[in-house]
């Protein structure tokens, strides 16, 4: 049974976004390594494919290493799959490091993928965070989402 949509605190990020493709090919976005380093971070930063390892399980890990195109900066991610219910669910519990010195622990980002035929709609609620990286967090997935909506148009 896929889980509830929580209600959104003001640490939380909760984007609502959809995509003109089916489910299963949304899913495979966020599930298939060589998917993930091809749209995922915001503008000017790219991931390293061979950092991305998704291994698709309950306990399974989902990793990347998201890097600033203007001065190489790492931005390391780490999760635990913590939720699966391919294609309409996925959970993962991860900690990020994404500047120098700033560790986020404990970061919970839920996925929930809804069939509209050749549509997806997306639901995605991350947290908790700090106000103001809360911010940036939301404005670095809709920056991502648009990679996406570029590849679906391919």
């Amino acid at each position: 049974m896929t889980a509830e949509i929580p209600v959104a605190t003001e640490r939380d990020v909760l984007i609502t976004r959809v995509f003109a493709a089916p489910r299963e090919v949304v899913w495979r976005f966020f599930t298939q390594s060589p998917r993930i380093a091809e749209w995922f971070g915001p503008t000017g930063v790219h991931v390293d494919p061979a950092s991305v390892h998704v291994d698709l399980r309950l306990g399974g890990r989902w990793e990347l290493d998201m890097i600033v195109d203007e001065d190489c900066k790492h931005s390391p991610i780490a999760g635990v799959i913590t939720a699966l219910d391919p294609p309409e669910h996925l959970e993962i519990r991860m900690r990020a490091r994404p500047d120098p010195g700033m560790e986020l622990d404990d970061i919970v980002l839920r996925l929930w993928f809804h069939d509209h035929g050749d549509r997806t709609r997306l639901t995605l609620h991350q947290g908790p965070f700090e106000p103001g990286f809360r911010d940036r967090t939301a404005d670095g997935w809709e920056l991502s989402f648009g990679k996406i909506d570029a590849l679906v148009a391919r």
